[in-house]
């Protein structure tokens, strides 16, 4: 599949924003998870995060190009975050908080707040607690992913400080469950967490002995542990993406080679090349009528490169082109109203920039501007 950028081209002006709203705040890092995503009434919105809290970019309207932001959404002591957009449209941030204590143990717990609206306020953030009541080892928890099913429900999973899984989940009621401990040990962070068309979430986590899986017999359940895939996986590098009906496709880092691969359960792994230097970030599109997926990803000197394939056809081979971008952590990707492939990057100083998908075959894309 073509995949071509306009560096020649590349704007260096940017679109209207009033970066002053960030309130001498700046992006350092981007969240886990897809954190490009088009709102349910059409404008993407892009997200970023440093150690005070949440930046938020909006687009005016449908399908760009001006854009607003950011705004700054404050949560002290934030270490990490995570993104989850159920089909509803609501996006669920779930973040990682670290206290400072005078004893030297910080507390720490997991935060979550929702938008509903595409540019309008979150919700108040609120602790999700947890599972350890211990400060010491609750010091030692992981970092959160989230999935949200086909009924609206987040799913929360994180790596404990004995290294196993667990699960806190919305009930059907709206209010918390306890959190479960889905056993496992010798697991490393992040999970990755796909939630298919039916309802159904499934989870791969790394670990030292291979990666553990769980998936659920049927939607709602509560996941249950499948056989481990004996891989090694970079820790925090393992994405999942579903590829057919119930089916995932996870990528990730190899740590011998430090080259991406592609993985299905109960095939071989397929070498993609690259050098990530995180998590790549992997969507669907309908690209010249073909059902293809997008990967993008910043390699270790910076350059954010893209890639496409047929969907499940990555043995066929595929070729990273560089945007002419440099950035920071994983890229972001999504289709816009109009059904255009959008990519945007965090630049090394601390700005988005985008670009779009324009009107010549295969994966063409126009030039990048600062929004």
């Amino acid at each position: 599949m073509p995949v071509r950028s306009a560096r020649s081209a590349r704007s260096t002006a940017s679109l209207p924003s009033d970066s002053e709203s960030q309130g001498g705040h700046s992006a350092d890092a981007t969240p886990d998870g897809r954190w490009l995503l088009l709102g349910s009434g059409g404008r993407l919105a892009a997200y970023a995060r440093n150690p005070e809290g949440l930046l938020r970019w909006t687009e005016d309207r449908p399908g760009g190009p001006a854009w607003s932001g950011p705004d700054f959404f404050p949560v002290p002591g934030l270490t990490h975050l995570s993104i989850a957009q159920g089909a509803d449209g609501y996006v669920h941030f779930i973040g990682r908080r670290s206290v400072p204590k005078p004893d030297g143990v910080p507390a720490v717990d997991l935060v979550h707040a929702i938008q509903y609206q595409s540019g309008r306020p979150l919700t108040a953030w609120r602790s999700l607690g947890n599972p350890h009541k211990d400060r010491e080892k609750a010091a030692r928890l992981g970092v959160p992913a989230g999935a949200v099913d086909d009924a609206g429900t987040l799913y929360v999973l994180v790596r404990n400080a004995g290294r196993g899984l667990m699960l806190r989940r919305e009930g059907e009621s709206g209010k918390w469950e306890a959190w479960r401990d889905l056993k496992g040990s010798m697991f490393q962070d992040t999970p990755a967490v796909m939630a298919a068309a039916s309802g159904r979430i499934e989870v791969l986590i790394p670990g030292e002995e291979g990666a553990g899986r769980w998936v659920q017999p049927e939607p709602r359940a509560v996941p249950e542990r499948a056989e481990n895939i004996p891989v090694a996986i970079a820790p925090g590098s393992a994405v999942a993406l579903e590829t057919a009906p119930d089916r995932a496709t996870y990528y990730w880092t190899d740590p011998a080679s430090g080259s991406l691969v592609a993985h299905r359960p109960g095939d071989w792994v397929i070498p993609l090349g690259g050098s990530p230097s995180g998590p790549v970030a992997a969507m669907r599109a309908v690209l010249d009528d073909y059902d293809c997926t997008v990967l993008a990803h910043c390699d270790a000197e910076g350059n954010v490169m893209l890639a496409a394939c047929g969907t499940e056809n990555e043995s066929a081979g595929l070729w990273w082109s560089p945007t002419g971008e440099r950035g920071t952590g994983t890229p972001g990707l999504a289709l816009d109203a109009r059904g255009k492939v959008v990519i945007a990057a965090l630049a090394l100083d601390g700005t988005i920039r985008v670009a779009r998908q324009n009107d010549e075959p295969g994966l063409a894309m126009g030039p990048s501007v600062r929004i």
